[in-house]
């Protein structure tokens, strides 16, 4: 038998400098060993209500639905596109990069009508381009993403919301790659749904989806609520509309686990509550203009430092995320090898890319514990040393 036992988890302390996720603030890894409780121990509701008033400051919004979807980021865009999507809905899907396309993959799963703004990786949309599609498709839902990581731009949406609701369009966002260290400026800009995750700039773990959720779009969730017959209740009353697909990602049903009513949808993930609370305390500490301040500069630097290396920085500067950069890998260097090396000799992990730039950039994070200018040099500074013993010389970098 005692061969089938494995060792107590003892992970290498490496510095996970790629796109996400990143070290874990310590505070928020300490909240996380704190006693389990019971669901609806007046304690842990508390605890509920508090992180819900966290993260209206975190989401920058009023919006009363600001809550916490139990599983990781994606679990958030499953949620708000599963209990958006009716069978059959018209949705309009903005794709420059890899996650705009998994929009696409799930709202092709929910049997929607699928319209596209498709644009080359790396490029953003205009107010223009965004309203032309509108105008043209006439959408129930637009979906878009803020920063995909996987092409290290952030898309500019001061704007986009007005123009979905004079469409008659129900917006959603996904903000996992941004909230924490660009502003996510929700009731500013008009989004109906915006979720996000921990993983990235909010300096926890994956495995917690903060989502806020505009009093429209929660009506008309409300309209498809079905609630489940075994917890069943005179004071909630299944909607009119076709009914959410999912159980456990209905919206509907979430909302009134989180309101006063306290509807036994699920068993809320205590530890993960612990670390988003944490982590939201930690940002709002720092503040906010301080926090975008911190990532800005060390995304800048982080740029800066591989200008200076001879290599070539991937994308446009003026809409590029302030956490994750894109580098071009040299031509005559082998670009896995370079990750293997960072990661077994210094314990530092950078990033690899996906799609037409797989093989082509790496992806270098500053991002929530992360973002500090002492780890963006150490990171610089092994990368150098690694080019150097791997024969890189600068002007061989890509022409």
């Amino acid at each position: 038998m005692g061969s089938d036992f494995f060792g107590e988890i003892d992970p290498p302390q490496r510095l996970l400098m790629g796109p996400g996720p990143a070290n874990v603030h310590p505070r928020v890894l300490r909240a996380m060993s704190a006693d389990v409780l019971g669901q609806f121990d007046p304690e842990m509701t508390d605890y509920m209500n508090q992180t819900m008033a966290l993260y209206r400051q975190v989401f920058m919004t009023r919006n009363r639905w600001t809550f916490l979807i139990d599983g990781t980021a994606r679990a958030g865009i499953e949620a708000a596109l599963t209990s958006l999507i009716e069978p059959g809905a018209r949705v309009l899907i903005l794709r420059g990069g890899r996650f705009g396309m998994l929009l696409s993959e799930i709202a092709e799963r929910l049997d929607a009508d699928i319209r596209t703004v498709d644009l080359e990786w790396g490029e953003v949309a205009t107010l223009a381009q965004i309203e032309a599609g509108l105008a043209e498709h006439r959408p129930a839902v637009f979906a878009a993403i803020h920063g995909d990581t996987s092409t290290t731009t952030a898309q500019p949406l001061d704007g986009v919301g007005a123009l979905c609701a004079a469409y008659g369009a129900i917006s959603y966002v996904d903000a996992t790659a941004t909230l924490g260290g660009m502003p996510v400026e929700t009731d500013k800009w008009g989004i109906d749904i915006v979720s996000a995750g921990l993983q990235k700039c909010m300096g926890g773990p994956p495995g917690c989806a903060p989502i806020t959720i505009s009093d429209r779009a929660a009506n008309f969730m409300a309209a498809r609520r079905k609630v489940e017959s075994g917890i069943r209740r005179a004071d909630i009353a299944d909607g009119d509309r076709p009914f959410i697909r999912s159980n456990y990602f209905d919206l509907s049903m979430i909302m009134d686990y989180w309101s006063e009513k306290r509807l036994n949808h699920h068993t809320e993930a205590t530890s993960m509550l612990y670390a988003a609370r944490e982590c939201a305390r930690v940002l709002l500490q720092e503040g906010l203009p301080a926090r975008f301040e911190r990532h800005a500069r060390c995304g800048a630097a982080m740029a800066e430092g591989l200008r200076e290396m001879g290599l070539e920085v991937y994308g446009q500067d003026a809409y590029r995320m302030t956490n994750v950069t894109g580098v071009y890998i040299p031509a005559s260097i082998d670009g896995e090898r370079v990750r293997r090396r960072m990661r077994e000799d210094y314990q530092i992990e950078i990033g690899t890319a996906f799609g037409p730039l797989a093989g082509k950039i790496w992806r270098i994070g500053a991002m929530g514990y992360n973002a500090e200018m002492d780890k963006v040099r150490r990171t610089l500074d092994a990368l150098r040393l690694t080019l150097a013993q791997e024969g890189f010389v600068p002007d061989q970098a890509r022409p």
